[in-house]
């Protein structure tokens, strides 16, 4: 983003030096001018929306990576529960004390797997954790869009810049255009409607 402002700056300047030294006859340096500062600060906007929506995916990412491993941990301890009570089972001889043992052993694992009361059985953290990963998604899909749309706005100041150097007036022309849509297209993805 620093290249970016810093390069806008200097066509600034450079328009402000023609314009100074075209006796303003010319406003084209001075229009340039207005439309890169304008780009500059939609591409400042839309850079802020695009740092925002990566940090929003990677902030989704890291929960659901710890929802997804307290899922693991409480398969395996349901896992070994279950495995603990086929293991005593098993035995030649049960008797009412071991018995209860594997009645306990069934229950807590069968509570890991399913545990409505806390939302925290695999079955609700598998739920949980499908959401959150449609929330990632998608704050990785509005990244993406800001990408889309910073980079236009990018390439429509360097348009801009050439315009001001080459004086071809259908180039300001490409470069007015090209940053209305991309500002345009980052308002959409920052309202939500894209």
């Amino acid at each position: 983003m620093a290249d970016e402002l810093e390069h806008a700056k200097e066509t600034l300047e450079h328009a402000s030096h023609e314009a100074g030294h075209g006796g303003g006859s010319d406003k084209l340096p001075r229009n340039v001018a207005i439309l890169v500062s304008t780009i500059a600060a939609c591409l400042a906007l839309a850079e802020m929306g695009e740092k925002a929506a990566q940090n929003s995916y990677l902030t989704h990412h890291i929960t659901l990576s710890d929802t997804w491993a307290f899922y693991q941990a409480k398969n395996i301890r349901a896992t070994t529960y279950a495995a603990s009570a086929d293991m005593i089972e098993s035995l030649p001889v049960i008797d009412a004390e071991a018995r209860k043992r594997v009645d306990r052993l069934r229950a807590e694992a069968a509570r890991m797997r399913d545990d409505p009361k806390t939302n925290e059985g695999t079955k609700q953290l598998m739920e949980t954790a499908k959401h959150q990963q449609e929330e990632r998604d998608h704050a990785f899909h509005r990244f993406h869009q800001f990408e889309f749309a910073t980079g236009a706005l990018q390439i429509s100041i360097v348009l801009a810049s050439v315009s001001l150097v080459t004086k071809i007036k259908p180039l300001t022309y490409a470069a007015a255009i090209i940053g209305l849509l991309a500002a345009g297209f980052a308002g959409g993805v920052a309202s939500g409607m894209i």
